[in-house]
């Protein structure tokens, strides 16, 4: 009788944790929370352009520039609102030098970029020269203390035959670099890639994308979901150990090959996809009572996961030189997150499938996840149609 108490609290727990991960405080449950921004700093000997982009939907957020509430920002609505816009961009993503704000030299551009049903605003300004010694930094306070959103600027810096790289989110919003006399006598004069150095600076480099990937995991409802519906069927620890690590091979791969550009599958095929594994697997906790092989499933599954994981980053061109380590940071904070809610969760999971009507919560609650994966598929399905 104790057991079966001790096990019901226990399942009580694991409900709550379900429902934690599902419904964040503040903010509807969606697959993908993040608001990216993309930066450009390409170095010059006659200045510093910047070329920043931003989701068409943060901007909807963030101004009034979608007049006619349609949920798109028409080139009429731009134009009437352009000012509005790089008021608030100029006044949140600054640039300085030896710690004096600067101001931006010339015209400041702004366009919308339409791809299909994506589109970004991006707003393109000119700086004055940084010289050798000094130290320039770029710091974005966008979103910054609201909770809700999930803000990340993922930043390219290319100064001649050097670049560098860095993620600016959360509590980190400050990338900074001294230029040295070498990398300032190798500007070009005008914008122009060179090739690849090591990169520099601070406030970027693998701990950023590490904190990265741990965010954009947790904040990925879609992928947790999936995660959890996969433990909450009965198995031994070998299967538990053997579908993680299955997971693990194939999104790490698909990751990476996305990345790299070696795949391209559309964000309107991925996200569909990712909502059906949700589905798949909880038809399957209900149809079977034991479970046998899941680790080619996951397999299967965890190849569409890792391309949903890799949309943050495949729009930001990543130097050569920094590539491999922010893509294994990234992937680190992933699994760091991962190993983490699994190591938390088995002790439960264990309890639970003792208690003699743990067959009945595993329905119910697979039952829920098969609910919430459809209707992210149909909203996607519609939303891409």
């Amino acid at each position: 009788m104790l057991r079966s108490q001790v096990a019901w609290r226990y399942a009580l727990c694991l409900s709550a944790v379900l429902a934690l991960l599902l419904i964040p405080p503040g903010r509807q449950a969606d697959a993908h929370a993040y608001s990216a921004g993309y930066t450009t700093l390409q170095f010059t000997k006659s200045g510093v352009e910047m070329t920043y982009t931003l989701d068409e939907l943060s901007v909807i957020e963030l101004t009034a520039a979608d007049a006619d509430k349609d949920g798109k920002i028409e080139p009429e609505e731009l134009e009437a609102a352009a000012d509005e816009v790089k008021t608030l961009l100029l006044g949140h993503i600054r640039l300085a030098v030896d710690k004096a704000e600067q101001a931006a030299t010339g015209p400041v551009s702004l366009t919308m970029e339409r791809q299909g049903s994506a589109a970004k605003a991006v707003l393109k300004a000119f700086y004055p020269p940084v010289s050798a010694g000094q130290t320039v930094s770029l710091t974005d306070r966008l979103y910054e203390g609201d909770a809700a959103t999930n803000y990340v600027n993922l930043v390219t810096i290319r100064y001649g035959s050097g670049s560098g790289s860095a993620a600016l989110s959360g509590p980190y919003r400050e990338w900074s670099m001294p230029l040295t006399a070498q990398a300032a006598a190798g500007l070009p004069k005008d914008a122009e890639t060179g090739s690849e150095a090591e990169s520099a600076g601070s406030g970027g480099g693998w701990y950023s994308f590490f904190v990265l990937g741990m965010n954009h995991i947790l904040t990925g409802y879609d992928h947790l979901l999936f995660l959890f519906s996969l433990l909450i069927a009965r198995q031994k620890f070998k299967q538990y150990a053997g579908m993680i690590t299955a997971f693990t091979i194939a999104h790490s791969m698909t990751l990476t090959l996305t990345v790299l550009g070696v795949i391209d599958v559309p964000g309107s095929i991925v996200e569909p996809l990712i909502a059906l594994s949700i589905c798949f697997v909880a038809v399957d906790n209900v149809v079977r009572k034991q479970v046998s092989h899941r680790w080619v499933l996951t397999f299967l599954f965890g190849l569409i996961h890792g391309m949903g994981f890799a949309d943050i980053l495949v729009e930001m061109d990543i130097p050569r030189s920094a590539l491999a380590a922010d893509l294994i940071s990234f992937n680190l904070g992933i699994e760091v997150v991962q190993v983490t809610l699994v190591a938390a969760l088995l002790p439960l999971l264990m309890l639970l499938h003792r208690w003699k009507f743990s067959r009945r919560a595993v329905i119910a609650v697979s039952s829920l996840a098969f609910m919430l994966g459809g209707i992210w598929l149909v909203e996607r399905i519609v939303l891409n149609s």
